[in-house]
């Protein structure tokens, strides 16, 4: 049940990014949260405390990137809990065809609701070539 609920929640709030509301996804964060993104890219490194989340989150929607979660795995209780999801990333350039796609796995730790702890896992390689697209047409890299 527990699990079921989380699964629920997390795929609203990702709705809710993919169209542009960071809301329910900034609040699901506790306020001493970290969120890892390892490679050498401008995506790339440790986002520590909501402030510095939200601006993650910002530049996400800002540059038109669609998550999709394929499977969420939940694991624990409301006190120490493990999620896993699997997903798809893209964004579609300006004649709306995928610009950048991407596949990856967010492993992240909650403890009574909020997350503690995110790491997202992805091909850095596209993403280092995503953030040259975006350079290139002239949208900020940082």
């Amino acid at each position: 049940m527990y699990g079921s609920m989380v699964r629920f929640m997390l795929r609203r709030a990702v709705r809710n990014v993919n169209r542009g509301n960071i809301g329910p996804m900034l609040s699901s964060y506790s306020e001493s949260a970290v969120s890892v993104f390892p490679g050498e890219h401008s995506w790339g490194g440790e986002y520590r405390g909501k402030a510095a989340i939200e601006g993650f989150l910002r530049r996400f929607v800002d540059t038109g990137l669609q998550l999709e979660p394929e499977e969420i795995l939940v694991n624990g209780w409301p006190w120490d809990t493990t999620v896993c999801v699997r997903f798809t990333d893209g964004s579609p350039g300006p004649d709306g065809k995928v610009e950048y796609s991407n596949r990856g796995v967010i492993f992240a730790r909650s403890k009574w609701g909020k997350i503690v702890l995110q790491e997202t896992y992805e091909d850095t390689q596209r993403v280092a070539d995503w953030d040259k697209r975006l350079a290139s047409a002239g949208a900020p890299v940082t």
